[in-house]
């Protein structure tokens, strides 16, 4: 079903003229903040797969499905990376991956900002989500540049702790022409 679900997505891209995209990893940044303690504690996820079709001038074809190894999450503290692997947070035995898929991109007001609409998926939750993101021309790709919070208490992670509920992310992903 996934194959089937490629070809069309390939053969849209190709009928409609839009190009297709892959995220990759060198360049981009997949980065979270969230106090603890009253202090901000930084991490980011790496591994990322996807593809992205995207033409600033036609936005009612863009579509956007990547996700993102959940067990590479890193703070630079490998205890406490253990710790958010583990069942209480991502528990990345069950749920390898977080997913972020689009429903709808649509250009704003602002120049060269466009408002992507969609789901996101982490430990078997999915909850809708909407952020502003610019697009850069790099090349023979983009790089897409946004932010969202959401509750982390939303998608079961971490139960009741020191942890802010609140969190941000910030995204700075590298496209290529795939």
């Amino acid at each position: 079903m996934k194959k089937l679900l490629f070809l069309l997505v390939v053969v849209v891209s190709w009928k409609t003229g839009l190009a297709q995209y892959r995220p990759v990893d060198q360049g981009s940044t997949v980065q979270f903040t969230i106090q603890n303690f009253g202090f901000d504690i930084t991490g980011s996820f790496t591994g990322l797969h996807g593809s992205i079709i995207f033409d600033p001038a036609n936005t009612a074809n863009a579509h956007f499905d990547v996700d993102i190894d959940a067990k590479t999450v890193n703070t630079d503290n490998g205890l406490r990376d253990s710790h958010l692997r583990g069942e209480s947070y991502f528990d990345v035995t069950k749920h390898p991956v977080i997913k972020l898929v689009s429903t709808k991109v649509a250009a704003t007001d602002k120049k060269e900002t466009f408002l992507f609409t969609g789901k996101l998926t982490i430990k078997n939750t999915t909850k809708d989500i909407s952020f502003a993101f610019q697009p850069v021309q790099s090349g023979d790709g983009y790089v897409f540049k946004g932010s969202f919070k959401i509750k982390r208490k939303d998608f079961d992670v971490g139960g009741t702790s020191t942890i802010s509920d609140e969190l941000e992310v910030q995204l700075n992903i590298v496209a290529k022409k795939a």
